[in-house]
């Protein structure tokens, strides 16, 4: 699985580069704190699959990069080729970059 850092995603950001960044935490823990990803929590995400790109690079995170990762597993599964996981999650973007 390919992994993005919390820096990485940061320049990424501001390099205003084409990207697709997916939040697949609950929508409460959306609601406390984001960094403008689409939200499309893990229960949903194969359901949602067509809302995620196959033709731009995709992060995908949630808060510590392991339900990220099952999500990114199971998307593979279907033949994506374009997703990253944040290492880490949303809190190692916090603690690296903050909010």
């Amino acid at each position: 699985m390919k992994e993005i850092t919390a820096t990485e995603l940061k320049k990424l950001i501001d390099d205003k580069t084409d990207f697709q960044l997916i939040d697949v935490r609950e929508e409460h823990e959306f609601d406390e704190v984001n960094i403008d990803g689409t939200l499309i929590p893990m229960g949903e995400a194969l359901d949602r699959a067509s809302e995620i790109s196959k033709d731009k690079q995709v992060v995908i995170h949630c808060r510590s990069g392991k339900r990220s990762a099952t999500v990114i597993n199971a998307l593979e599964g279907q033949g994506y080729t374009n997703l990253y996981n944040l290492k880490g999650g949303i809190l190692a973007y916090i603690d690296e970059v903050g909010i």
